[in-house]
C-alpha cells in the first residue's frame, strides 16, 4: 500500500468578531500550536493542515466547499476555541461531504487559579463553544466522531489516529473501481448484494468482465516476463521440490506466474483496487487462481472469492486503514470448527487465497489438487498465521440497509501440526466465547466471508460505518445475546422509521 505522506486532515476552528482583533490573533495562535503540534506527531500519518479561523457563515461555506474540492484533504477537524454561533454552520455542514471529527479541547490544560479572569474565561471557553456547535451537528443528524479531552493526551492522540485510519479508508473507496470476473456463485445470497445502492452508499463501482477479458490478457503474457517471476517466487517462498525447474510439475509454477502478470496488468490497466472471481466461472484457465491471488493481496488490492464484491472491497478498505502497521489483513472464512469444551476453535481459512501478509514465518509455496472448479492442480502459498488479537468484519445487505458486523476473536498458535491440510489457515476464539460469538454472527446474518485484522480494532470499523452512514454491529467481549437481540431489533426499527 502507498503511505499517507499526501493525505491532509484539516484543523478549521470556530470564533467570531464578538471578542475583537486582540482576541482572535490568540485565537489564531493557539490553533496553529495545537494544529502543528499534530502534524509533528509522529504516530498520526497523515498531514494535519492549520486553516485560518472561520468567524461568518460565508467563511465556513467558503472553506467546507474548498475541503470538499481538495482532493488530498481526507476530513476535518473542528474545534470552536471560543464561542461560534451555531447558525454560522448550517450552511457549510449541508456541503460538507468529507469526514468531521468534532475535537472538544481547550487550549490550555489547567485553570490558572490564582490569575484566572473574565478575560481568561472569554478566550478559553471551548466548554461552552463546543456545545453550540455540538448541538447543530447533532440537529443536523450528521454522523461524526467527538473526541474529548487536552490535545496532548496520549488518549486523545489514539483517538484522533483511530479516526484518520478510518477517513483514509473510506477516501480510498471514493471513485474507486472493483471487478467481478464472472458473477456471483450459484445460488448463494450473503455474498450478493445491491451494487447500485453500494455505489450511491459507498462511493466505488462494481462491474463484471467476463474471463475471456482476463484469458486474453493473460495468454499475452512473455515467456521472459514468467522467467523472472517463477525467479521471484524462488527467492521469495519455500517451493515444493514439485515445483523446482526440470521437475514434473514447474510447468504448473509457470502457468501461476502467467495468471498473476495477466491480473496485475488487467487491474493496473483498469485502475481497479480489487477484484473477485469463482471457480464456476473458469472458462479458458489453466487453473485458479491461488498464488496470484495471495499476492495481489500482498501488495493491497481487494479480493474476495466466489463473486464476493462486498467483501472484495471491504479487504481494500481494511488494508487501505492498516497502511504502516505491524501484521496484515485478509480475505477469510470461518471453514471448520474445534468444538472441545475445553479449547473451542475456529479454523479460518479459503480454498486457496489467504493473504500472506498475515503470516507467521516464510510461506510455502506447494502445488495440491482442488476438488473444485474442474481445472488443473493450483499453485498456492501454504502457512500458519500468529497468535494475538484480531478482529473478523463482514459486510451484509440487509435490505433496506447496509450492516457492517464485527467480532472481536483471539487468534492462537496451532495446537497440532496439519500435515494433510494444504492450504494457509489461522486459528482464534471468537469474543465472548464460542457458543455466543457464533450465535451472535448467525442473528446478526453475518456472511461467511470476512476480512480478518490483525492490526485494526473494532474502533476503526466503528468510525468507518459512521462515515458511510450504515449500521455497526460489535460481537466483543461484553456482548450478552439477550442484549444483541434487542439491539438488533432496536436497529430494525430505527431502520425502517428512516427510510427516507
Amino acid at each position: 500500500m502507498k503511505d499517507f505522506s499526501t493525505h491532509e486532515v484539516w484543523f478549521i476552528t470556530g470564533s467570531q468578531h464578538l471578542y475583537g482583533e486582540e482576541t482572535l490573533q490568540q485565537v489564531a495562535t493557539h490553533a496553529q500550536t495545537i494544529a502543528a503540534y499534530l502534524d509533528k506527531s509522529p504516530i498520526i500519518p497523515v498531514n494535519i493542515v492549520w486553516k485560518p479561523t472561520v468567524k461568518t457563515p460565508e467563511e465556513i461555506y467558503a472553506v467546507c466547499q474548498e475541503a470538499n474540492a481538495a482532493k488530498n484533504c481526507i476530513g476535518i477537524i473542528a474545534w470552536m476555541h471560543t464561542f461560534s454561533p451555531a447558525k454560522m454552520w448550517i450552511n457549510g455542514l449541508k456541503i460538507l461531504h468529507k469526514p468531521l471529527l468534532h475535537l472538544h479541547t481547550q487550549f490550555n490544560r489547567d485553570i490558572p487559579w490564582s490569575d484566572i479572569d473574565m478575560d481568561f474565561m472569554n478566550l478559553n471557553q471551548s466548554a461552552h463553544g463546543d456545545r453550540e456547535f455540538g448541538f447543530m451537528v447533532s440537529r443536523m443528524r450528521i454522523n461524526r466522531k467527538v473526541v474529548v479531552g487536552y490535545w496532548q493526551d496520549t488518549e486523545v492522540l489514539d483517538d484522533i489516529i483511530v479516526w484518520v485510519r478510518a477517513a483514509a479508508g473510506w477516501n480510498d473507496w471514493q471513485g474507486a473501481k472493483f471487478v467481478r470476473f464472472g458473477d456471483n456463485m450459484r445460488y448463494v445470497a450473503v455474498t450478493d448484494g445491491d451494487k447500485v445502492e453500494a455505489e450511491y452508499k459507498f462511493g466505488y463501482a462494481v462491474n463484471t468482465h467476463g474471463i475471456g477479458d482476463l484469458v486474453r490478457v493473460i495468454d499475452a503474457v512473455s515467456d521472459k516476463a514468467i522467467d523472472d517471476l517463477v525467479s521471484e517466487y524462488q527467492d521469495s517462498y519455500t517451493l515444493a521440490k514439485s515445483l523446482t525447474r526440470g521437475s514434473e510439475q514447474h510447468q504448473s509454477l509457470r502457468e501461476a506466474a502467467k495468471i498473476e502478470l495477466g491480473l496485475r496488468s488487467f487491474l493496473k490497466d483498469g485502475n481497479f483496487k480489487g477484484f473477485s472471481d469463482t471457480f464456476e466461472d473458469l472458462h479458458g484457465m489453466v487453473q485458479l487462481p491461488g498464488l496470484a491471488v495471495q499476492r495481489l493481496m500482498a501488495d493491497g488490492y481487494g479480493f474476495a472469492g466466489e463473486g464476493d464484491w462486498k467483501t472484495a472491497a471491504l479487504v481494500r478498505a481494511m488494508k487501505t486503514m492498516a497502511t504502516g502497521l505491524k501484521g496484515g489483513n485478509s480475505f477469510m472464512e470461518d471453514y471448520t470448527y474445534h468444538f472441545d469444551p475445553a479449547n473451542s476453535l475456529v479454523l479460518g481459512s479459503h480454498m486457496l487465497e489467504i493473504c500472506p501478509s498475515i503470516a507467521n514465518g516464510k510461506p510455502s509455496c506447494e502445488i495440491h489438487a482442488l476438488g473444485i472448479g474442474g481445472k488443473a492442480d493450483p499453485v498456492r502459498l501454504v502457512f500458519n498465521s500468529g497468535a494475538g488479537a484480531a478482529i473478523n468484519a463482514s459486510v451484509v445487505d440487509m435490505g433496506n440497509r447496509f450492516r457492517l458486523l464485527v467480532n472481536e476473536v483471539e487468534a492462537v498458535a496451532p495446537v497440532n501440526d496439519l500435515p494433510k491440510l494444504p492450504v494457509a489457515r489461522v486459528l482464534w476464539k471468537p469474543y465472548p466465547d464460542m457458543k455466543t460469538g457464533c450465535a451472535a454472527w448467525i442473528l446478526a446474518g453475518g456472511a461467511h466471508h470476512t476480512c480478518y485484522s490483525q492490526n485494526l480494532t473494532a474502533a476503526h470499523l466503528q468510525d468507518f460505518a459512521e462515515m458511510a452512514g450504515i449500521e455497526f454491529v460489535l460481537i466483543g467481549k461484553n456482548t450478552n445475546l439477550y442484549q444483541f437481540k434487542n439491539e438488533l431489533r432496536w436497529s430494525d426499527v430505527y431502520y425502517q422509521l428512516n427510510k427516507a
